[in-house]
């Protein structure tokens, strides 16, 4: 039988507050990292949905998106350990802008998460070498041109 290929589908957070946007700072392979609240998709939930959840779960703060910012694809290369050659892994990125909530001081952040942090966009273009995801710029650099599509464009089917 023939595996079927599929990418990782995520969701990403873009969050800005007095001219500055919330990232998180994060533990990988590769050491630590900047990203957006990010994370993947769950069985049986919508993109807003996990958008909501996994900026909670990163950032200690409950998020309403109210608008899409993008969707993106990237590939990049997971070291698979030994002297195998890296495996090509693939994201569709779906990202968010939206209302920032309240701040939950007793929510624990996830595994690897180390801290949040509020960065400019100079500080953040100034950081590409420590960005997690090859798109957390351009997402940014989307979310301050202004480029916004209403959640109706999105549908959830859940039968």
């Amino acid at each position: 039988m023939h595996n079927r290929w599929k990418p990782n589908v995520t969701v990403a957070a873009v969050i800005e507050r007095d001219g500055k946007f919330l990232l998180v700072e994060e533990h990988t392979s590769d050491g630590l990292r900047l990203n957006n609240p990010a994370g993947h998709l769950d069985p049986g939930e919508g993109l807003a949905d996990a958008c909501a959840r996994e900026t909670l779960e990163e950032t200690a703060h409950r998020f309403r998106p109210t608008a899409l910012v993008g969707v993106y694809l990237s590939r990049t290369q997971r070291p698979s350990g030994g002297l195998v050659k890296p495996n090509p892994v693939t994201y569709l990125r779906f990202t968010f802008c939206g209302a920032l909530g309240d701040f939950l001081p007793a929510q624990r952040l996830d595994h690897g998460i180390v801290r949040t942090l509020w960065m400019t966009a100079d500080e953040i273009r100034a950081s590409v070498a420590r960005h997690r995801s090859p798109v957390l710029l351009q997402c940014v650099e989307d979310y301050l041109a202004g480029t916004r599509f209403p959640m109706a464009l999105l549908h959830t089917d859940m039968q």
